[in-house]
């Protein structure tokens, strides 16, 4: 039987352990291939993770690793020193403890921490900076630094420390100290919290007296324990020394000061000068401010009113007429001037004299001046022609800027004779229609006195980095000279002849021994000088006010070899006759009396008896203010034509030249153009728009200060807004000044707009600080100083 054919399989192989040819090879390869995909991802994502940790975030984790493990300061450099001429310190910088917080280390506690620290260091109700709201306001703001308080008093700081509280550190600052308090305040001005210079010399020379910051790195542990710093050394300022001797002007504060108190005056200015150099020995302002104590000062002081701020001079600008007509003219002090029995009619304007002193006729040229005769000033500069007179007032120095080292300071007023009116020669003649300041003043009778040369104002004899003690750094004690220096500083130019001004000199004596100025003799020593009594314009009604008066005396002494020269300007006197030769005549006196002896200057003169004294100035007749009827507007326009930062063209100074119930004629042009015009008014406030449509005027005018109507409403204390373009506020109605601190410029505008007043913003970011302090009652319409700060 066939057997059926075997079906056959293919074997099967068996794994065995060990074999070669088992099929476990495809199965490892695809798992490593997988685990190598995996570290392969993985690897790449550590790689990008570190690049975008080590290179993208690199710069930020480094900032963040150094503000937790350092703590960097700025070290503030000490600003510089100054001196007067004798190396008296009139400003000093000393260190003060201020004291700051790390929220981070206060945690929760914030609150609390605030709370305990203001009832130790908000001393001053008005001080805003220290309140708790505010400190803690900080506190939340920050997570490493907050200040708590600055440049405190060592029994204050002293309290904070024993407290012992977490986070609190203390930090050395530099505090200007200011040895004399008011001493020349608006000369030396006042520094601000961050040590910046807001006033005086300390504005000026900021940038010098500054000095450089320098910085320290403190490395801590996560305990906050200090580990070790670096510093690097701040560089100080530069160090003042000035031409004032702090003694004289202390001499000529106490005089100014017991007349303003006697007279009820608004303000008052003394300036002393040497005229052989022309360095001011003295700038007395009153009122003053405290540079100490800023958190009370009152805007309306701060001005240096010796240069920005004018005023017509009346009758002591005839000194410049007559000196140019000597020199110019070939009139001599003896020739014979028809005075017409005081009354000149030129072109419809009749010029009038004093008639108290009788109607003078045919007189001696001196005998014009000595009794301060208008219709004699008049006719010298008649003879002088317009051009020629100009030339000789430009000579003297108006209508200029003097150079002097101090800010604001205005040009004046003096306009071109190609727009001067038919009279207006007359007006300038007797100080009409030109506005001058103080130091101007002076340095026309320094001019006079030291032989007819014009020597430039300074108030600054050196910048340098050398402190007291250093032996090169020496004192320059003042020695009168009668000699002008070998060389001639630039700006110093001949203005008239040494004789012309020998005979000048002479007339001015004649008004002290026997005209006007017979209160501004001295006893042993000869002096001339010249009185003079102006009107106050009103800028409302742009006319001269019948009540208030400028009363001034400028003179120097010993008219053979002068000393010394000395303007006195007080305004607005309310008790007395308030003319020049009782006003400021005998500040003159006992200014340029104790000066002179205080300098050592021998006598050349006799003395006298009080008695002596008394009688010599008995029955003084004084030169009344001239007529009313310059050509005022024509003043006013030439304030357009004023350098556009001329304190006189800035609004803000319209605001600080107010002072309680007293308004200064200070203006602020309106624009030129109606389209000018029409921007500036679309930047106003609908309170201040409300006032001007209801004017119906095209730029603003200061009201008169006793007119009731002017008054304004608490709803409308912005200032007003009339004819001929000055801005003006109201004096009399005062307005608490707003918390501005921590906020923006727009908000600071807006709300000292609310209550009226004006804002200058210095720096940029939020409000740091103000000038005057929250809480401060001030006019309405003054000026606000706010310093921003990022």
């Amino acid at each position: 039987m066939d057997k059926a054919p075997r079906q056959t399989f293919p074997p099967h192989r068996v794994k065995l352990a060990g074999d070669p040819g088992a099929l476990t090879a495809p199965i490892r390869r695809i798992r490593f291939a997988y685990v190598a995909l995996f570290f392969c991802v993985w690897t790449g994502l550590i790689a990008v993770r570190l690049g975008w940790l080590q290179v993208v975030r690199h710069s930020d984790f480094v900032h963040r690793a150094a503000m937790q493990q350092q703590r960097t300061f700025e070290v503030a450099p000490r600003r510089g020193v100054m001196y007067d001429r004798n190396l008296r310190e009139l400003a000093v910088t000393v260190q003060a403890d201020s004291v700051f917080a790390v929220p981070s280390e206060l945690g929760n506690n914030r609150a609390s921490a605030a709370e305990i620290l203001a009832e130790i260091v908000h001393a001053d109700p008005r001080d805003n900076f220290t309140s708790k709201q505010q400190m803690l306001a900080r506190f939340n703001a920050s997570k490493n630094f907050a200040w708590v308080a600055r440049r405190l008093d060592a029994g204050t700081a002293e309290r904070v420390r024993e407290l012992n509280l977490k986070g609190v550190y203390f930090q050395k600052e530099f505090k200007r100290f200011y040895p004399n308090n008011d001493l020349a305040a608006q000369v030396l001005g006042y520094v601000g919290t961050d040590d910046l210079g807001l006033g005086g010399l300390e504005q000026k020379f900021e940038e010098e007296m500054h000095g450089a910051p320098g910085h320290m790195l403190t490395a801590v542990d996560a305990r906050r324990r200090v580990l070790g710093s670096e510093e690097s050394q701040p560089m100080p300022g530069e160090n003042l020394v000035l031409s004032i001797d702090a003694n004289i002007q202390y001499m000529a504060e106490r005089a100014l000061d017991a007349q303003m108190e006697k007279m009820k005056a608004a303000h008052g200015t003394v300036v002393v000068q040497d005229p052989h150099t022309g360095q001011i020995l003295a700038l007395a302002i009153s009122p003053r401010f405290n540079p100490n104590d800023q958190r009370h000062m009152d805007a309306s002081v701060l001005q240096n009113l010796a240069v920005s701020d004018v005023y017509e001079p009346g009758s002591t600008f005839k000194l410049v007429t007559y000196s140019a007509a000597l020199d110019g003219a070939g009139v001599q002090p003896t020739d014979i001037v028809d005075c017409q029995g005081g009354a000149l009619t030129m072109y419809g304007r009749t010029l009038h004299d004093d008639r108290s002193d009788g109607h003078l006729g045919q007189v001696t040229v001196q005998y014009a001046l000595e009794k301060s005769s208008d219709v004699g000033a008049a006719k010298m500069a008649l003879k002088l022609g317009n051009q020629k007179f100009y030339d000789y007032m430009r000579a003297f120095g108006f209508g200029d800027r003097s150079g002097i080292e101090l800010p604001s300071e205005t040009r004046g007023l003096l306009r071109n004779p190609k727009k001067w009116g038919s009279t207006s020669i007359l007006s300038m003649a007797i100080g009409q229609e030109v506005g001058v300041t103080p130091v101007q003043l002076v340095t026309m009778v320094s001019t006079i006195a030291n032989g007819g040369v014009y020597m430039p104002p300074h108030v600054l004899l050196q910048s340098t980095d050398q402190m007291k003690g250093d032996p090169r750094l020496k004192p320059a004690a003042f020695r009168p000279s009668n000699q002008l220096p070998e060389m001639l500083p630039d700006g110093a130019h001949r203005v008239i002849k040494e004789l012309s001004s020998a005979k000048m000199r002479m007339m001015m004596q004649g008004i002290v021994v026997e005209g006007t100025g017979r209160r501004g003799a001295l006893n042993g020593y000869s002096a001339g000088g010249k009185t003079g009594t102006a009107q106050k314009i009103d800028p409302a009604t742009h006319t001269y006010s019948h009540t208030k008066l400028v009363a001034s005396f400028a003179g120097f002494a010993p008219v053979s070899n002068p000393a010394i020269s000395v303007a006195v300007v007080i305004d607005t006197p309310t008790v007395g006759t308030r003319y020049g030769a009782e006003t400021s005549a005998p500040v003159f006196a006992e200014v340029a009396q104790q000066v002179l002896e205080y300098l050592g200057v021998p006598h050349d003169q006799p003395l006298k008896t009080k008695k002596e004294m008394l009688v010599a100035q008995k029955d003084v007749v004084d030169d009344t203010p001239a007529d009313s009827t310059a050509d005022l507007n024509a003043m006013f326009d030439d304030v357009n034509s004023l350098p556009a930062d001329d304190p006189l063209r800035m609004p803000a100074n319209a605001a600080a030249a107010a002072a309680e119930g007293n308004e200064r004629p200070v203006v602020a042009t309106a624009p030129k153009t109606a389209e000018k015009a029409a921007g500036v008014l679309d930047l106003l406030p609908a309170k201040v728009m409300d006032a001007f449509q209801a004017s119906g005027g095209t730029g603003s005018a200061m009201p008169n200060g006793n007119d009731a109507s002017a008054t304004l409403s608490a709803s409308k204390a912005a200032p007003m807004v009339k004819e001929k373009g000055a801005v003006v506020v109201n004096a009399r109605l005062r307005v608490p000044v707003p918390s501005f601190e921590g906020a923006a410029l727009r908000s600071v505008v807006e709300r000292a707009d609310s209550v009226g007043l004006r804002v200058q913003a210095v720096g940029s970011g939020l409000a740091q600080e103000q000038v005057p302090a929250a809480g401060t009652m001030v006019p309405a319409g003054t000026e606000v100083v706010v310093r921003f700060a990022r």
